[in-house]
């Protein structure tokens, strides 16, 4: 008998699988080291894959083994009836990273829904509203009020991680969970929301600067905000132009710049009144930045929508700003342990809840793994670091 016998699996999931991931048979042929033409006739029902073979699709795939023993594929909601437009990004088209991430988010929600449930604990609704109509200002101010952070001790934050996390614990605090998503490109997506009013989601690329999350994160309590108030669709029913949807993005945009740096905080920071048409060089923007924590193209945005820079000025300082940043190296975060990468991916509430449920023995030691994405050897160092406040930690995926 052969070390390695083939399985009989049902092509037909296998390659639902396969095309709902978005991967082509080229790739996951790579993966396995095989050639395309192995994985074509394993989905034809020709040929079948080795029980090492389909555990590897499973684990590529990031599916579980016992789907594709299934008599059929199963039916999902499509994705892009769950996320806000992206710029650039076709609904049912999503890159396979961009896929994976979205179901691992979704995942995440539907369990610590459950685990509420299970727990006796209710879901906080999403209270803020927000409509086109408004002024960028009146939306940002609420946004603002709603975080319950002072400029004071935004001024008194030492650097951009303690910044990041300040602004994460207070979103999370309103009852949005903010997920980080890995090894999706910036081009892709810097953040996203699921649109959902009861326990929404905020997602942030990793690899998106500590000072540019924020306002990412922001811009995308905006989409929510927005949606809530039945001004914007999920991806797959949005249907506005491009045109039209530039302005929904500038709008959320400015909102954003609103949030980070309110009128008055902005005013004091510059020492003068807008409208004086004045040269704002890369270095006077990063230095007025750096106060706020912020990036400085964020900063720009912000001058721009108070009138301290004209479009003319900003569209001159961004073209220099994109030559600058050209130059630049990527910056490469510091080493985490896996309970300091678990945590900053998922969140501070969601390890919580899913601690909170494995104490009350609703949930399984692995159960409470899987949702975590952590080895239950780790678990009693998440206890003590969820116990103890520590910051998230700074590091690249």
């Amino acid at each position: 008998m052969s070390p390695n016998p083939a399985i009989p699996v049902n092509p037909a999931v296998l390659k639902w699988a396969r095309e709902e991931s978005g991967f082509s048979a080229n790739r996951v042929a790579a993966r396995l080291h095989v050639k395309e033409e192995r994985v074509v006739s394993w989905e034809r029902g020709k040929r079948q894959p080795t029980q090492r073979q389909i555990e590897e699709v499973a684990r590529f795939l990031r599916r579980p083994l016992g789907l594709f023993f299934m008599a059929s594929p199963p039916q999902l909601t499509p994705l892009g009836m769950e996320y806000r437009r992206l710029p650039g990004v076709e609904p049912g088209q999503e890159s396979p990273e961009l896929r994976i991430a979205l179901r691992q988010m979704l995942a995440r929600r539907e369990s610590a829904l459950n685990l509420m449930e299970e727990l006796g604990e209710t879901s906080p609704g999403f209270a803020l509203r927000a409509r086109l109509s408004e002024s960028p200002a009146a939306v940002g101010a609420r946004l603002r009020d709603a975080t319950g952070m002072s400029v004071e001790a935004q001024f008194a934050w030492s650097n951009e991680w303690r910044a990041w996390a300040a602004w994460r614990a207070a979103v999370e605090n309103m009852g949005v969970f903010v997920f980080m998503f890995p090894k999706v490109s910036l081009i892709d997506a810097r953040g996203l929301a699921l649109l959902r009013t009861s326990l929404p989601v905020v997602g942030i690329n990793s690899k998106e600067l500590p000072e540019a999350r924020a306002f990412t994160l922001f811009h995308e309590l905006v989409h929510l905000a927005l949606a809530a108030g039945q001004q914007e669709a999920p991806a797959m029913n949005e249907h506005r132009s491009a045109e039209q949807w530039t302005v929904v993005e500038r709008f959320a945009e400015a909102a954003a710049s609103h949030a980070l740096v309110p009128e008055s905080a902005l005013r004091e920071a510059i020492g003068r009144s807008p409208g004086q048409d004045v040269g704002w060089s890369l270095a006077d923007v990063r230095a007025v930045a750096r106060r706020f924590r912020i990036t400085p193209l964020a900063l720009a945005t912000r001058l721009r929508e108070s009138g301290y820079m004209t479009w003319p000025a900003y569209n001159r300082w961004r073209a220099e700003w994109n030559e600058y940043v050209a130059t630049l190296r990527p910056r490469r975060g510091g080493f985490a342990t896996p309970v300091e990468k678990a945590v900053t991916r998922a969140g501070r509430p969601y390890a919580s809840l899913v601690m909170e449920a494995l104490s009350a023995n609703r949930i399984t030691s692995v159960d409470a793994a899987r949702y975590l994405d952590l080895k239950f050897e780790h678990f009693e160092k998440l206890g003590d670091y969820l116990r103890d406040g520590t910051g998230g930690a700074a590091f690249d995926e």
